[in-house]
């Protein structure tokens, strides 16, 4: 079957779901509500279709890598802070949220054994999920799928590059901080049935006042704060360990980053339009780590530890398992670490579900949480 035919019969679909969207809305819709159906409109969303996504290279029709695919010390490293946080908080479980391809799970497996009682993975794409279950066959019914999360849980959760995935509004602000006015940036169909940008005034507002007198774009991430919240509600005991790339607040909103973090992936390549071949590529901004450790703090949860992921690894002994790999495995780990790489950039938040504070191992050197 012709792949070009696939992807444009796939894009025209999804084109004229969201079009229906924008009808049924009023001919506006917010940002964040589009990103939804073009990320995970059931069978035509880009996390919901078949096209391929995860791969180190982009001849594999990949979009991008994630630190799982790069190097599978990775897993073997975060499987460290992992078991630590099963035996402080006297648990078996793990929960991982957007497992992807399952390399991931199939690392963390391998290395905690039997000291993990039940995997759960808790994913929205069907897709997705069959890949899963491939990769993850050898481990029987010891892992399971969800597709929401129950009343009540315990263990460790995992979330390697979800929150960078949940719908963001965005928010415009035309002049500088004396005259501007904020706006919400949405999206409208145009006479010839293009996805446009328009925005409307708002009462929605940055955490924090953002001086200056340029014109200001950035995000609001209210669902995945939101989806803090919610775990914090259901862990009863246990721990979350969430890895992504992002900042904390002051530097999320600092007077520099006037465009936001907003892009998008496709063929490893980067783009910044994300009303164009919907359901092809990747949406995605930068997580403001503040948000999410505040979200969670008022919901009852402690943060644990912050650091960049350099930081992380590291404490949880990559180097050594470095030292004794193959020359190319080295040589891709090293990415996890490099500051240039993946080792700035990307950070790890973790939370804690209890009225006992710890010292994650993770975070012995370097942790950060005074940043946030």
């Amino acid at each position: 079957m012709n792949t070009s035919i696939d992807s444009s019969s796939l894009t025209t679909a999804l084109h004229q779901h969201i079009g229906e969207a924008i009808r049924q809305a009023g001919g506006w819709l917010p940002f964040d509500r589009f990103m939804e159906l073009a990320l995970y409109t059931p069978g035509l969303g880009y996390y919901a279709n078949g096209v391929p996504k995860f791969g180190e290279m982009p001849q594999s029709g990949s979009d991008f890598v994630t630190a799982p695919e790069l190097s599978p010390l990775f897993g073997r490293a975060l499987a460290e802070q992992v078991r630590e946080a099963l035996d402080t908080t006297g648990t078996d479980e793990v929960w991982e949220f957007g497992a992807g391809t399952g390399a991931l799970a199939h690392q963390l497996l391998e290395a905690l054994g039997e000291r993990v009682k039940r995997y759960t993975i808790v994913d929205l794409s069907g897709s997705l999920r069959a890949r899963q279950q491939q990769t993850l066959a050898a481990f029987g019914d010891k892992v399971v799928w969800a597709t929401q999360l129950p009343e009540a849980m315990q263990g460790v959760v995992v979330g390697n590059e979800v929150l960078d995935a949940m719908p963001v509004q965005l928010l415009f602000r035309k002049g500088g901080e004396l005259d501007g006015v904020w706006h919400e940036r949405g999206v409208v169909r145009t006479a010839d049935d293009a996805f446009a940008w328009e925005d409307r005034p708002t009462a929605l507002r940055p955490p924090v006042d953002i001086p200056g007198p340029q014109d200001y774009l950035t995000e609001l991430q209210a669902q995945g704060e939101a989806f803090v919240r919610t775990l914090a509600d259901r862990l009863k005991r246990g721990a979350a360990l969430f890895i992504d790339y992002g900042f904390p607040e002051a530097e999320y909103f600092h007077v520099q980053r006037h465009m936001g973090t907003l892009v998008c992936h496709r063929a490893h390549q980067v783009d910044f339009d994300p009303l164009v071949d919907v359901g092809l590529k990747d949406i995605t901004a930068h997580v403001n780590f503040t948000g999410m450790a505040l979200a969670a703090q008022d919901a009852g949860m402690q943060v644990l530890g912050y650091t960049n992921q350099a930081h992380f690894l590291l404490n949880c002994g990559i180097a050594t398992e470095m030292e004794k790999a193959p020359q190319k495995v080295r040589s891709q780990s090293a990415k996890l670490v490099m500051e240039h790489e993946m080792g700035e950039l990307f950070k790890v938040l973790m939370l804690g579900a209890g009225d006992e504070g710890w010292l994650p191992r993770g975070f012995a050197h370097g942790d950060r949480t005074h940043r946030l």
